[in-house]
């Protein structure tokens, strides 16, 4: 028997993937995060990208972020959505996950072929 889960159960879900990557960012970037600070996870519910990022930090780490931690993945919406959250000067970053899984990153090929890491 499948069980559904609460709308809470699956917000903080959403939450803690959120705060990971808040985490991640900011150790890639070396800004600190959490509420009021230069990255901060964005309450549940609201519009835009889920990690609300300072202007210093995106200079760093030029990526609206959409985080989706779900069983059924949606990946045409997920990106479409990602792609309508981006804010100017930026490229759509989508990290997804499910339980028992890492999270994993999608974006743009484009931006990623291109990317100056990979330029050596």
């Amino acid at each position: 028997m499948i069980v559904a889960s609460k709308v809470s159960s699956r917000k903080n879900k959403g939450r803690k993937l959120q705060q990971w990557v808040a985490q991640k960012v900011s150790e890639l970037t070396g800004f600190e995060y959490g509420k009021d600070k230069p990255i901060e996870s964005r309450p549940m519910g609201q519009s835009g990208p889920d990690l609300r990022l300072d202007s210093n930090v995106l200079y760093k780490f030029p990526f609206s972020i959409e985080c989706k931690n779900q069983e059924n993945w949606k990946m045409h919406q997920w990106i479409d959505q990602a792609q309508k959250n981006r804010l100017p000067n930026t490229d759509w970053l989508l990290v997804c996950k499910r339980n028992q899984k890492n999270p994993v990153v999608i974006m743009d090929a484009e931006v990623f072929f291109n990317a100056k890491i990979l330029k050596w």
